[in-house]
This record gives C-alpha cells, sequence and structure tokens, in this order.
C-alpha cells in the first residue's frame, strides 16, 4: 500500500508539529523556577542560557531536515504554531502580569523567521548538492 502525496504531507507535518512541542519540552518545559539576587532582587529566569541555546541548535537542525522532505513554505508556519503554542501555554498558566502576551509575540517572530530562512537555506543546499553530478 503506498500514501498519496498528500497523506505524506499531512504526516510529516504532524510529525513536525510533534517534533517542534517535543523540542520545547525536552530543552525549556521542564524549567519553571525563577532565580533571585539576594543582594538586588532582582530575578531571572526560567531559563538558563545554556537551555536556551541548546533549544535553539536543535530547532535549526530539526528545521533543516524537516526541509529535506517537506516545503519550507510548510516547515515554517508548522513549527513556529507549534513551539509557539507550547510556549504560550505555559508562560500563560504562570503569569499573572500578563506579559506572556509579548514574549508570545517576541517567540512567533523569532520561530517564524528562524524556521523560514533556516528551512529555505536548506532546501537550497539540498537541491545544489542533489544538482551536482557525483
Amino acid at each position: 500500500m503506498t500514501a498519496t502525496r498528500g497523506t505524506r504531507a499531512l504526516l510529516g507535518v504532524l510529525f513536525l508539529a510533534a517534533a517542534t512541542v517535543g523540542v520545547w519540552i525536552l530543552w525549556l518545559g521542564w524549567d519553571t523556577e525563577y532565580t533571585v539576587d539576594a543582594q538586588t532582587g532582582a530575578s531571572s529566569g526560567p531559563y538558563e542560557p545554556w537551555q536556551v541555546i541548546g533549544c535553539v541548535l536543535t530547532l535549526v537542525v530539526l528545521a533543516a531536515l524537516a526541509a529535506t522532505r517537506l516545503s519550507p513554505w510548510l516547515v515554517a508556519p508548522v513549527m513556529t504554531v507549534a513551539f509557539t503554542a507550547a510556549w504560550s501555554w505555559r508562560a500563560a498558566s504562570t503569569d499573572d502580569s500578563g506579559l506572556w502576551v509579548v514574549g508570545g509575540i517576541l517567540v512567533l517572530l523569532g520561530m517564524a523567521a528562524g524556521s523560514t530562512v533556516v528551512s529555505l537555506a536548506a532546501r537550497r543546499v539540498g537541491q545544489r548538492f542533489a544538482g551536482r553530478p557525483t
């Protein structure tokens, strides 16, 4: 039994969305503690720089790999919506100030720009390598 092109794309989109949410859970979803400086009283967090760097690098790899199977015009919106939804769900449930909306917009814009650039670049590189004789 062979899957149609549309079925393969749908399964790819579902897998990509699940993998993107998985990246959020793996790197950021488990950390909810803020650090408070005893001298100044300033708080930071909940994420450490290494978590954010790891998350971004994993998303870059995911977008590049996804672009080998799916159109970049599918990769970018799927990753953007999935990651922003996961991030916003947690942020909205833990923020009483309402500022999570600003963070959500910034995550949305960053994910849209990043996933678009990476998936388009990966597709272009893949096409160049595929077009060269071996």
